[in-house]
C-alpha cells in the first residue's frame, strides 16, 4: 500500500525572525489558514488517506505537531532526537513503515512546500506509484520545469525514457515488446548542485534539466537496500532500531543510535549513487517556499511591486516585502528592495539582494549566546 511520510525536522532559518527554534518555518501560515505542514497533509487524501500518512519530525516539536494534526495518530508522528538530514530520516520511517506493511510503498515530501493544483500532484503521484509497482527497484523522482533560471535549486538531468515491457502493464503484447510509460518519464542522467546564474540560464533554456524539487516514490524495502549498498553506517543503526520497534526499549536505544547516524541528504547517500533512478516530469505547480523571497511568487505584490502582510503602509517604496501583525505599523517611507519583517521579540531589515545573509545572522545570534531569539 502506499504511505505519505512528510519530513517536518527543518530548521527553516531564512525565515527567521518568525521561524525560530521552536516554532520553524514548517508550523507557518503564508497563505490561506493553514500552515505550510497542514496543507502537505491535507493534498494527501485520497491518494493516501490519513490513517497511512506519518510525520517526521523533531522532538522539540512533539507538541506542536500533535496540535496542528489532530487527525494523525501520534503513532505515526516519530520523533527524531536530533536532526541528520534526510537519509536518517527516511530510514527511520522506512523501518517503521515495514514494520506493519512489508510491501508499503513511500510518498516521501517536504513539509513547507507549494504546490498547485492539487488534483494534478495526485494524478502525478498515481502515475509514479504504477511505475514503482511494474519496476519494485526504481527510486522515482518528481522533476519541475524551470519557468526562470533559478540558482537556489539543484538541478536533475534527464536521460532516455523510461520503457517497460508490455507485458509487465498487463498488456497480452508478446514477451520482450516495450513501450514508453504513459507520463513524461526519464532515466537520471546527472545531478547538478545550484548552479551560477549563467548555468541557470543555460540548464532552463536546454530542455533537458528540472529543478529538484525533493519529492519521491518508492518502496521502503528498494530505499533500505539502497542505503545497506551505499550508506552501510546509518544501515547498521537503523537495524539496531528495527529490531525494538514496539519495544520499551525504542525510545532509549532511538536517543542513542540516531544521533550517530551521519548527517547526509537521500541525494548525497543514495540517489546520485544507483542507476535505479528515474525522474517524473511533473505536471503541477511548486515552490520550496525557502526564503522570504517566495513571498512575492505566492502573494499578490501591489502595485509598487511591494508584497506585504498586516498592517504596512508604504510611501515612495517599490520591491519591497513587509510583513507584520494587524496591531503594529510598518512605514516604509522612500526606500527600495528591503525585507522588513516585525515579531514581538525581533525585527528584520534586511536588503533582499543579500538575503542568504539571514543564516549569517542567525549564526551570529548563536555565537553571541542570544539564544531566546533563535
Amino acid at each position: 500500500m502506499l504511505h505519505a511520510v512528510i519530513m517536518a525536522g527543518g530548521s527553516g532559518t531564512r525565515f527567521w525572525p518568525q521561524s525560530r527554534k521552536r516554532h520553524p518555518k514548517q508550523f507557518l501560515t503564508f497563505t490561506g489558514t493553514n500552515s505550510l505542514l497542514q496543507d502537505t497533509v491535507g493534498r494527501c487524501p485520497p491518494v493516501v488517506p490519513v490513517e497511512r500518512t506519518w510525520v517526521v519530525a523533531n522532538a522539540e516539536h512533539a507538541v506542536e505537531a500533535g496540535r496542528q494534526l489532530p487527525d494523525i495518530a501520534a503513532s505515526r508522528i516519530l520523533l527524531e532526537p536530533c536532526g541528520r538530514n534526510t537519509a536518517p530520516c527516511i530510514g527511520l520511517a522506512a523501518i517503521q513503515l515495514l514494520a506493519i506493511d512489508p510491501e508499503a510503498t513511500m510518498l516521501v515530501m517536504p513539509a513547507d512546500h507549494v504546490i498547485q493544483p492539487i488534483a494534478m500532484f495526485q494524478q502525478a503521484v498515481r502515475e509514479a506509484e504504477a511505475l514503482v509497482e511494474r519496476e519494485p527497484c526504481s527510486l522515482v523522482l518528481f522533476g519541475i520545469e524551470p519557468t526562470y533560471p533559478a540558482t537556489g535549486f539543484g538541478y536533475i538531468q534527464r536521460g532516455e525514457p523510461v520503457r517497460m515491457t508490455a507485458t509487465a502493464a498487463g498488456s497480452t503484447s508478446s514477451a520482450g515488446e516495450e513501450s514508453v510509460t504513459g507520463w513524461p518519464t526519464f532515466r537520471v542522467l546527472s545531478f547538478q548542485e545550484k548552479p551560477n546564474q549563467l548555468t541557470a540560464a543555460r540548464y532552463a533554456a536546454s530542455g533537458e534539466y528540472y529543478w529538484n524539487c525533493g519529492i519521491f516514490v518508492w518502496r521502503a524495502q528498494a530505499i533500505l537496500d539502497a542505503l545497506a549498498t551505499f550508506a552501510p553506517e546509518i544501515t547498521q543503526r537503523l537495524n539496531r532500531l528495527r529490531s525494538a520497534i514496539g519495544s520499551p526499549e525504542w525510545a532509549e536505544l532511538l536517543e542513542t543510535e540516531f544521533p550517530q547516524m551521519p548527517s547526509i541528504s537521500i541525494d548525497y547517500a543514495v540517489l546520485e549513487k544507483t542507476s535505479h533512478v528515474c525522474v517524473l516530469e511533473a505536471p503541477f505547480e511548486w515552490d520550496d517556499v525557502g526564503s522570504w523571497q517566495a513571498l512575492p511568487r505566492l502573494m499578490q505584490p501591489g502595485g509598487n511591486g511591494n508584497t506585504v502582510e498586516g498592517l504596512v503602509c508604504e510611501v515612495d517604496s517599490s520591491g519591497c516585502i513587509a510583513r507584520s501583525t494587524d496591531d503594529h505599523l510598518i512605514a516604509l517611507v522612500g526606500v527600495k528592495d528591503l525585507i522588513v519583517v516585525h515579531t514581538p521579540t525581533a525585527t528584520l531589515v534586511a536588503d533582499k539582494r543579500n538575503e542568504d545573509s539571514i543564516k549569517q545572522l542567525v549564526a551570529e545570534l548563536k555565537r553571541r549566546g542570544l539564544s531566546e531569539y533563535l
